[in-house]
């Protein structure tokens, strides 16, 4: 099997330019649109203009929180099997008591200094 490449905040981080800027700005103009329209004069045509606005908003929304839970998922399985590799014994029996954050921010430690940082985690509750 390959080697991992080396994980860092850098390499992970990133902003997808069409679907964070581009499609958030349209989708926030059409929304204020939208509201002008229903307060510049009633019609149900405009109404229903407005709350496709809003549910649009709420699906941009909802696609980017549900990919953010599974990839939390896949990092808390992927970082707790690399714990059960590493750690002491000792520790290795308390990683499920590691909250996904801990386990989020221990992913960019490397292997040599991961048994120090854990240990630390438990003792200063951190």
């Amino acid at each position: 099997m390959a080697e991992p490449a080396e994980q860092t905040y850098a390499t992970h981080r990133r902003f997808v330019p069409m679907y964070h800027f581009v499609a958030a700005a349209l989708f926030l103009v059409n929304l204020v649109y939208a509201v002008i329209q229903v307060f510049g004069g009633f019609t149900v045509g405009r109404l229903i203009h407005g709350l496709a606005a809003i549910a649009l908003l709420i699906l941009y929304w909802y696609a980017r929180t549900f990919a953010t839970g599974v990839q939390d998922r896949v990092i808390r399985l992927e970082e707790r099997l690399r714990l059960q590799e590493l750690l002491d014994p000792d520790v290795r029996a308390r990683i499920p008591e590691l909250t996904t954050r801990q386990l989020v921010a221990l992913r960019f430690a490397s292997d040599g200094e991961l048994q120090g940082l854990v240990r630390r985690v438990f003792d200063e509750r951190i």
